[in-house]
């Protein structure tokens, strides 16, 4: 009996002990995370939106949007960052629109989790280079086997159809609710 009390009352300490070292490593490490995604997140912003110079966020959108302006602060498109469900996880990216939300300037994936060699290709030039200038009305759809023959089609990416398809489905979500939320405000 008392060797299970020794016992219990160790591994509490041990427990407590490691318990608070994590939440301290958390607490020192959540502030540095948080700066990096933003840092990240704006150097996205201006990979989508090339001729960008400047941003101001989209407010009370309830999705993080910015919009993006040129050297002569003239008003040059969107830079939408939305993610959604992946294969493995989350896919988190940033695709840039121009002003009236009917093209693709570019996408960049900044966070996932899928298979590498497979589904991680989503992050790779070959697949990413089929969004610059893709035509986003009425909806991007992708197809499998053989080329686009649409201007708002994308190849899958063979052995990774699924992740190509929530890249696709995310791209078509976020836009949709930037659309939907700039009517709303009578912006477009």
């Amino acid at each position: 009996m008392k060797k299970t009390v020794h016992i219990i009352l160790t591994l509490t300490f041990i427990g407590a002990v490691a318990g608070g070292l994590l939440a301290m490593v958390n607490n020192w490490a959540s502030p540095r995370i948080a700066a990096n995604k933003k840092a990240e997140t704006e150097r996205a912003i201006f990979l989508v939106q090339p001729e960008g110079k400047t941003y101001e966020p989209v407010n009370d959108a309830g999705f993080e949007a910015y919009k993006v302006f040129d050297a002569k602060k003239n008003f040059i498109g969107y830079s939408l960052a939305y993610e959604g469900n992946g294969f493995q996880g989350n896919i988190r990216l940033m695709v840039g629109l121009t002003k009236d939300m009917n093209r693709i300037t570019s996408l960049e994936i900044l966070e996932q989790s899928e298979t590498p060699g497979l589904g991680s290709r989503v992050a790779e030039a070959p697949y990413k280079v089929q969004y610059k200038n893709l035509v986003t009305t009425p909806t991007i759809t992708w197809v499998k086997g053989v080329k686009p023959s649409k201007p708002n089609q994308i190849q899958a990416i063979t052995g990774a159809t699924i992740s190509s398809k929530s890249v696709v489905a995310i791209v078509n979500a976020g836009i949709k609710k930037l659309r939907d939320f700039e009517k709303k405000e009578g912006n477009i």
